[in-house]
């Protein structure tokens, strides 16, 4: 008892909110991201085109779009744990019911909706409650909270992929769902809003501590009073719709290579087994992309560290088109993992930054929209072009351009201001 009062007293509780969403995360997004492992079992069994299978992901995609602005604004109002709750459920029992369905519409309700229902706005919710919990080392957490992501892709790939081979898609989808709903929901429940309701401040600083410290104007500047644009506002900024562009692009490429990385390795001669290898070199890549741009992003401007990862990122897609051996989807694998990981935590700083706290959650809502939209697209498109070309080579192609259009969208975005926003109007 009296190690557990320590602990208490000496972690901030920051960190536990860190490690639920880490496991959260290995489970939701390993989830989502693994969709390539299921693809052709799945095409095969509905007896699908390449297209009409991605439409399923897709559509998925749209409505985690959709859930994502309301989850933006629910998070704002009650706050993570209600919501988690709730998601946690949602996208557990999505996962059994789609074990069991027979025809294309039930899988567009059981996957496609109740697993949007279940995981839309996760990545809001995420960033949005992390930002609010840290400052000094919100590049850091971020990037720690998001390696959830990796870890999952590491981890439910090839699980997957075993459970597949040994048994069958379906059973995959159950093993899947029961792990949700016995871990995530129960998690869900430790969760808190932001560290006032603890009487903390930000990074562990306790409230009663500052009354009458220096610090106190300088963490007041910093944010903690969740200061900042109301949603309406960042409407009416440049920045928010220069972001909203970049997120659909980001998604665009990276949910096209996710959804047909896969098929395409083994459709160039490779083992289900093997091209499951490859997804998971991608997350351990993930994984270091998140930790290691996270740092660089405290450590110099996140806008420059967001530029790198989108450089990086481009040149892991050229690198695709050429890949043919197994060790060249390997190091496409690597690179393309470290820059697409390590773009997620820092352009949810640079959101934080731009727009301040007040609503992040909203405003972050509106952009997991685009997101969603854009990752509905790519995979849409990248089915459509093969089932048409027979080939990848355009697909992957387009998302090349694509993540290097991100790069002079992300210097125009500027730091909004409240007060500069009150002089405008």
């Amino acid at each position: 008892m009296l190690p557990l009062l320590w602990l208490k007293d000496r972690l901030f509780y920051g960190w536990v909110i860190s490690a639920v969403f880490i496991i959260i995360g290995i489970i939701m997004a390993g989830t989502r991201l693994s969709f390539g492992v299921f693809f052709k079992s799945i095409e095969s069994d509905f007896n699908l085109t390449r297209a009409t299978t991605s439409l399923v992901f897709s559509v998925y995609m749209v409505f985690c779009a959709v859930f994502a602005i309301l989850g933006g604004w629910a998070l704002d109002k009650y706050g993570p744990r209600v919501i988690f709750i709730l998601m946690s459920i949602f996208f557990g029992f999505g996962l059994l019911l789609t074990s069991q369905t027979n025809s294309l519409w039930q899988l567009f309700i059981t996957y496609s909706l109740l697993l949007a229902l279940g995981s839309g706005a996760a990545f809001v919710g995420v960033m949005s409650t992390i930002s609010r919990w840290f400052n000094k080392k919100r590049g850091l957490a971020l990037g720690i909270v998001t390696s959830g992501a990796g870890v999952g892709i590491v981890v439910i790939a090839p699980f997957s992929t075993f459970l597949i081979s040994t048994f069958d898609w379906r059973i995959a989808c159950i093993a899947l769902g029961v792990i949700a709903l016995l871990i995530m929901t129960p998690l869900s429940s430790l969760l808190k809003k932001d560290p006032q309701e603890i009487g903390s401040l930000p990074d562990g600083i306790k409230l009663d501590s500052i009354d009458s410290s220096p610090q106190k104007h300088v963490i007041e500047e910093d944010g903690v009073q969740s200061t900042g644009l109301s949603l309406s506002q960042s409407f009416r900024t440049r920045s928010l719709w220069l972001l909203m562009f970049i997120f659909l692009l980001a998604s665009y490429n990276r949910f096209m290579v996710f959804t047909h990385l896969v098929p395409h390795s083994t459709d160039i001669g490779f083992s289900a087994v093997q091209a499951a290898t490859v997804i998971s070199v991608i997350g351990f890549s993930n994984i270091a992309g998140r930790l290691f741009i996270g740092i660089l992003s405290d450590k110099i401007s996140s806008k420059l560290a967001f530029i790198i990862s989108s450089l990086i990122e481009t040149g892991g897609m050229v690198l695709l088109l050429w890949s043919q051996g197994l060790w060249m989807l390997y190091l496409f694998a690597v690179v393309h993992g470290f820059a697409s990981g390590g773009s997620i935590p820092v352009q949810a700083k640079v959101v934080g930054e731009t727009f301040g706290l007040r609503r992040i959650g909203s405003i972050l809502g509106v952009l997991e929209f685009c997101f969603g939209i854009g990752a509905a697209i790519g995979p849409t498109i990248g089915g459509f072009i093969f089932d048409v070309k027979g080939s990848y080579l355009i697909a992957f192609s387009s998302g090349a351009v694509v993540v290097f259009l991100r790069i002079p969208l992300i210097v125009l975005i500027r730091q909004e201001s409240g007060q500069e926003r009150k002089r405008q109007e």
